[in-house]
């Protein structure tokens, strides 16, 4: 049993939260997507992501030997302090490393439901 705590006219009640079939076909689970706007295509990889960040300016910043350099991407503006980190394998690539790229690029990208 889940859902919210509501207040109101002075009663405080339980509104629960539909069933995740109701929610969603796959069981309740919204997955995320990063879609590049001005082309219309979903990233599927590092490879197409890059590119598309190397056309805004970004380039692939290299950090030494260190055990972080190991884990993760790391991408830079020359123009700006920004960095964009991201784990070094795409199957981690979650929202929070989407919004991350769509905070830093508004005009380039979008976080979209899949």
């Amino acid at each position: 049993m889940s859902g919210v705590w509501v207040f109101r006219n002075g009663v405080v009640k339980l509104v629960e939260n539909p069933p995740a079939a109701a929610n969603n076909a796959a069981g309740g689970i919204r997955r995320k997507a990063l879609l590049h706007t001005p082309t219309g295509e979903v990233v599927t990889s590092y490879a197409s992501l890059e590119r598309k960040l190397a056309a805004l300016g970004w380039e692939r910043y290299y950090s030494g030997a260190g055990a972080g350099a190991v884990a993760m991407l790391q991408f830079h503006k020359r123009s700006s302090v920004d960095l964009i980190s991201l784990p070094k394998d795409f199957s981690h690539f979650g929202s929070v490393h989407m919004y991350d790229i769509v905070v830093k690029n508004r005009d380039a990208f979008r976080v979209i439901d899949v």
